[in-house]
């Protein structure tokens, strides 16, 4: 079937935090809100049917995750990356967030340093820092705003002490999908210095052009053996609200201690309906995915021609994967209180501040644009508005 992503949804009665929480973090109701990672897209015509269908079963206890449920996870990564995992490897939890803050807390202990490539996802840095453990940071190298890894820093801020890298595979928030030489370079010298990588990878179907998202653990046996890596259907298939996330470990011990602490917490068990949802993207989604990135591409374009025309004090990058765009904002000469205000109070929209993804995002603003065609041109209008009569 043919999907229309120019539709506009109102979601003010959608329970929405992308709306519902504009004035608990921003200060103001009235904004255009572009922050937090999700789509003002509906999800697959057949997640909806499968949920509307297991709503009317009408009954809704505690859930067991079918064979049928994890075929459907592996076949999607056997079918489209010619990855085998397997099964008993499988770990679930809610997201990935809750995944990083457990292998902090299982599979570290206070002294340990964790690597992490800023700009960077700010939970990233959080779940680190709150667990007590020590961040190193190995900023990516900014070339005229394509983005790189810099494999000498990272050379030299490895100690013993150094346990995991994490690593955001493809990149958020500067786009970057990395190349399969990229990543055998970093896994190579994470091998030789006993260092496990850590890899999301939640945004690795959100893909465009001749890039090409490579599994991290995909690479080699040697490959496997050294990361755990993080995956979900939700940010595909703008399905988040569901929380469900797979995690695939290296070997048993590893899984069972993961899966251990999560039964502690009585987390063991899906919604039920994330697992008709998840299993029903993975079978049914791909058309669906094939159109969001066309128009995703689209609104890349559209935002990078927008901003050349109208607003050229404002640079963003053109991301190579996601749906978030890095702003460079340092030509309006703003200090990052400023620029926050500039773009609650004078543009009137909500984006997410550089300065959350660290130091390296000083200046920039971070911009979501999975979201009707118009939409994002009245954002960009607000703040081409507030920039033409600030400059």
């Amino acid at each position: 079937m043919k999907y229309n992503f120019d539709k506009v949804i109102d979601r003010s009665n959608n329970y929405s935090a992308k709306y519902d929480e504009l004035e608990s973090k921003f200060g103001r109701k009235d904004l255009c809100s572009m922050w937090v990672a999700d789509m003002d897209f509906e999800s697959p015509k057949p997640v909806i049917d499968a949920i509307k269908a297991r709503a009317e079963q009408g009954i809704f206890g505690y859930t067991s995750r079918t064979d049928s449920y994890y075929d459907a996870f592996t076949g999607w990564y056997k079918r489209r990356y010619d990855w085998d995992i397997k099964r008993e490897l499988i770990a679930n939890s809610p997201g990935v967030v809750t995944s990083l803050s457990v292998l902090m807390k299982e599979f570290t202990k206070a002294g340990d340093k964790i690597i992490v490539q800023t700009p960077v996802y700010y939970p990233f840095l959080n779940v680190v820092k709150d667990n007590g453990r020590q961040l190193v940071l190995n900023p990516l190298k900014n070339i005229d705003g394509d983005y790189v890894m810099d494999y000498e820093d990272l050379k030299k801020k490895i100690d013993n002490k150094v346990k995991y890298l994490i690593l955001c595979n493809p990149h958020n928030p500067v786009g970057r999908v990395w190349t399969k030489k990229e990543l055998i370079k970093l896994g190579n010298i994470c091998i030789e210095n006993n260092i496990t990588v850590i890899s999301d990878e939640i945004h690795g179907e959100l893909v465009y052009g001749e890039n090409k998202y490579t599994p991290f653990a995909s690479i080699s046996e040697e490959f496997r053996k050294n990361s755990i890596i993080c995956l979900s259907a939700t940010k595909t298939f703008n399905i988040a609200g569901l929380q469900d996330s797979f995690v695939v470990f290296p070997n048993k011990k590893t899984y069972e201690q993961f899966k251990g602490f999560l039964d502690i917490l009585g987390i063991k068990r899906n919604n039920c309906f994330s697992l008709v949802a998840v299993e029903t993207a993975f079978r049914h989604g791909e058309e669906w995915l094939k159109q969001l990135l066309e128009y995703l591409e689209g609104n890349c374009r559209f935002i990078i021609d927008y901003c050349k025309k109208n607003i050229p004090s404002i640079k963003p990058n053109k991301p190579q994967g996601t749906y978030l765009v890095w702003l460079d904002c340092r030509d309006l000469g703003l200090d990052d209180e400023s620029l926050n205000d500039f773009m609650i109070n004078k543009a009137k929209i909500a984006l997410d501040e550089g300065r959350w993804f660290g130091e390296e995002g000083k200046g920039y603003t971070r911009i979501n644009i999975a979201c009707p065609r118009t939409t994002l041109e009245e954002g960009l209008t607000r703040i081409g508005k507030a920039v033409e009569e600030y400059l």
